[in-house]
C-alpha cells in the first residue's frame, strides 16, 4: 500500500500544490489544539480559557514560537500542558514528519506527492533520499531530546520530587529542542541565571535544533569522511557569527544594566549574556527579565529575531543562508562581479532573487503586523515592533505586553506566528491556486538603478 493524501474520496486535495496541503495541515492542527485547550479540563480553573486565548495559546504551541496570553505553569492543568507539549513536538518537527512516521509503522509506502509535502515541510532543496531522512530525523530528535532529559533530570531532582523533575525535564527538554520556549516555572528560567548546567543544556539544545535537520545528518555522515555540503557550510558561518557579534553585543550593551546583568557576577554575566545570544534568534527562553532590556538591546535583539534560525530546523525567520546569500551578493556586487561566488561555488542569480523577495516579503509583513498593533495599542512602537517580530521569527520572547493585549492584536499575532512558521514566501505561495507558467519569454531589457 501507497501512504497518499490522495484518493478517490478527496479528489479535490489534487488542485492544491504541497504548500497549500502543509498550511491546512498545521491549521488542522492548531484547531485540533484549539478545541482541547477549550476544554474545562484544559485549565486549572472553573470554566475554560477564553476563546481567543485558546486559540492563541494552540498556535503558538504548534508554530514552536512561545508568545503566552496565559501562564502555562498556573492557568493550564496536567492535560492542558501535555495538549501543549504534544502541539510544539509536532510542530517543531514537521506536521509531515509524524505522518511519515506513522505510514512508516504501518509498512506503507511514502508517494511522490508525499514526498512532495516532506520536502515542503522541511525545506530541502530536492526529495531525493527524503525517507531515509525521515528516520534520521526522528532519530537524532529522540537522541537529543532523551539525553537533554538525563542532564536536566540532574539538577531538577534536588528540586522536585521523582515525577515533577521528571516531567519537568522532558518538557523543558522537548521545548527546548523545538525551539518552542514554553516553561513550567512561571517565569522562564530566570530562576536558573547563574546554574551552569541548565544554561549548557538549555543552550546546547536551541542550538543543535536551530542548525536544521539536513545539516544534523551532514554532521553524522561527517564522521564517515563526507564533505560538508554548500548549505551546511553557510549554516556553520552564520551561525558562528551570529552567536558571536550577538553575545559580544548584548553581553556589552547590557554589562552595567542593574536590572538585568549589571547585579550579576562576572561569570554569571558572561553566562547570561551567552544564554540570551543563543536565545534571542529564535528560542524565547530568558534567564533575565526581558521587559528590562534597554531601548538599544531590545532594537538588536529584533534583527536577531529577524534573522531566526537555519532551512530546514524548528526555528523561524528569514533563515541562516538567506542572510548568507544577501551578504555575499552585496560583496560580489561591490567587487564588480557578474556572478555570485561563494567558496568556489557559483551561486545562480535565481536563488538571490528569490533571497531578496524573501526579505522583502518579511520585512513588509513585520511592518505591517506593527503598524496593525500600533492601531490597536498604545504601548510604545519598540515594544510593538519586537512583538511582531518575535511572532514571525516564532521567538516567543516579549517585553511583557503579549498577555495585555487586545482581540484585534492577539488575532494579528495569530496570523504571523502561522506565517512565520510555514514560511512568508510559502505562505505566499499557498495563495495562488495554480502556477502560471507564461508561454515566452521576452526581450532583455536594462534600466538606471541608483
Amino acid at each position: 500500500m501507497k501512504f497518499s493524501l490522495n484518493n478517490g474520496k478527496n479528489k479535490w486535495m489534487h488542485r492544491l500544490t504541497p504548500v497549500q496541503i502543509l498550511v491546512i495541515c498545521y491549521m488542522a492542527v492548531i484547531i485540533t489544539g484549539f478545541i482541547l485547550l477549550s476544554l474545562p479540563i484544559a485549565t486549572t480553573t472553573p470554566g475554560s480559557l477564553k476563546t481567543i486565548d485558546a486559540l492563541f495559546t494552540s498556535t503558538s504551541a504548534t508554530c514552536v514560537t512561545g508568545l503566552t496570553v496565559v501562564s502555562t505553569k498556573e492557568d493550564l492543568s496536567l492535560f492542558g500542558q501535555i495538549v501543549v507539549l504534544l502541539q510544539f513536538q509536532l510542530g517543531g518537527l514537521g506536521v509531515m514528519a509524524f505522518s511519515t512516521l506513522f505510514a512508516l509503522i504501518l509498512g506503507r509506502k511514502i508517494s511522490l506527492r508525499g514526498r512532495l509535502l516532506i520536502q515542503e515541510d522541511l525545506n530541502q532543496y530536492n526529495i531525493s533520499g527524503l525517507v531515509r531522512l525521515m528516520r534520521y530525523v526522528l532519530s537524532f530528535t529522540l537522541v537529543f531530546q532523551g539525553f537533554g532529559t538525563f542532564l536536566l533530570w540532574l539538577r531538577l531532582r534536588n528540586l522536585y520530587d521523582g515525577w515533577n523533575a521528571f516531567y519537568h525535564s522532558v518538557f523543558h527538554a522537548v521545548s527546548a529542542f523545538n525551539n518552542a520556549g514554553f516553561d513550567l516555572f512561571g517565569n522562564s528560567l530566570e530562576n536558573f541565571t547563574g546554574d551552569v548546567l541548565i544554561n549548557l543544556v538549555i543552550m546546547s539544545l536551541i542550538v543543535f535544533g536551530g542548525l536544521g535537520f539536513g545539516v544534523i545528518v551532514e554532521i553524522f555522515y561527517r564522521v564517515n569522511g563526507k564533505r560538508f555540503s554548500l548549505t551546511a557550510r553557510m549554516v556553520f558561518l552564520m551561525t558562528f557569527i551570529l552567536l558571536t557579534v550577538g553575545f559580544l553585543t548584548i553581553t556589552a550593551l547590557e554589562w552595567n544594566n542593574p536590572e538585568t546583568l549589571g547585579e550579576l557576577s562576572g561569570i554569571d554575566r558572561l553566562l547570561a549574556g551567552g544564554f540570551l545570544s543563543v536565545t534571542s534568534r529564535t528560542a524565547g527562553f530568558n534567564t533575565v527579565d526581558t521587559s528590562l532590556w534597554r531601548p538599544t538591546t531590545l532594537l538588536f535583539v529584533i534583527v536577531l529575531m529577524f534573522i531566526g534560525a537555519s532551512p530546514g530546523s524548528t526555528g523561524g525567520g528569514i533563515k541562516t543562508t538567506t542572510l548568507t546569500i544577501l551578504i555575499f551578493s552585496l560583496i560580489s556586487f561591490v567587487s564588480g562581479k557578474r556572478d555570485i561566488e561563494v567558496w568556489q561555488w557559483r551561486i545562480t542569480s535565481w536563488l538571490a532573487i528569490k533571497a531578496f523577495i524573501l526579505t522583502i516579503l518579511a520585512f513588509s509583513w513585520v511592518f505591517m503586523i506593527t503598524f496593525g498593533l500600533s492601531f490597536f495599542e498604545e504601548e510604545p512602537l519598540l515594544n510593538l515592533l519586537f512583538e511582531a517580530t518575535s511572532a514571525f521569527g516564532t521567538v516567543g520572547l516579549s517585553t511583557g505586553i503579549t498577555e495585555n493585549l487586545e482581540t484585534p492584536s492577539k488575532v494579528l499575532l495569530i496570523m504571523s506566528m502561522l506565517i512565520g512558521r510555514v514560511g512568508v514566501m510559502s505562505f505566499a505561495i499557498a495563495l495562488s491556486m495554480k502556477r502560471i507558467i507564461p508561454p515566452r519569454r521576452f526581450p532583455e531589457g536594462y534600466v538606471m538603478v541608483g
